[in-house]
């Protein structure tokens, strides 16, 4: 019996379970074109493509005030306020300070001019002098699109 306790125990030992220890496998990331990705993916391709410009002036132009102004855009249309429809918007200019936070509502007083009618173009009266003025690009509700849907120029204005 003393024979076969080594010989017991050897069995007992072959026959223990074995565990086997695995590496998890990396996330897998979903392909471009997965459902969930299409929203975010467009976001950043309005973003990206979206520009605003003042078409008839450029960075550091003199004008005589009351002066004409013109505002472009690219990759959205210009649709009157009232209705937030997607690809859409119009414009602000902004007289003094810059861009309105990506999501906040431009107001409305002397310096924020809303042209919420989809006007692209208008006639503006400043004082002699050199003002900013930045053309910023909202909804329907007039949240702003940001930094991507806003230009700032200066202007020097002659009486």
């Amino acid at each position: 019996m003393i024979r076969s306790l080594p010989l017991f125990l050897m069995l007992i030992a072959c026959g223990a379970e074995t565990v086997e220890t695995t590496t998890p496998a990396p996330p897998v990331e979903a392909p471009a074109d997965h459902p969930e990705e299409q929203p975010a993916q467009e976001e950043a391709q309005k973003e990206t493509t979206l520009k605003v410009s003042f078409v008839n002036l450029k960075d550091g132009d003199t004008v005589t005030s009351p002066f004409t102004i013109e505002m472009g855009v690219e990759g959205m249309k210009v649709q009157a306020a009232g209705q937030v429809v997607e690809g859409t918007g119009h414009h602000h200019i902004i007289i003094g300070p810059v861009g309105i936070e990506k999501g906040v509502a431009v107001p409305k007083d002397e310096t924020h001019i809303h042209f919420g009618k989809g006007q692209t173009k208008a006639q503006l009266e400043l004082e002699p002098g050199e003002h900013k003025l930045t053309l910023q690009f909202a909804d329907g509700n007039h949240s702003s699109y940001g930094e991507v849907g806003a230009t700032t120029i200066t202007i020097n204005v002659e009486k």
